[in-house]
């Protein structure tokens, strides 16, 4: 899987899974959600994302 897929895949589930844990532990978990959120709108601005730096770290291809 190439960097943008993994990436997407990672951020989707991280949304869904607080999702879900807001719903059933506590709704403190959606502030999770909202952080990859404002995450993925100023990675849109800057064109940095910490998620892909670490993946590119971990030798993910492009």
């Amino acid at each position: 899987m190439k960097l943008n897929e993994l990436l997407r895949l990672i951020a989707g589930s991280f949304v869904l899974l607080a999702i879900v844990l807001g719903v059933l532990v506590h709704p403190y978990w959606n502030y999770f959600a909202a952080f990859v959120a404002i995450n993925l709108i100023q990675s849109a601005f800057t064109g940095w994302c910490p998620m892909m730096a670490m993946l590119r770290r971990l030798g993910v291809q492009e």
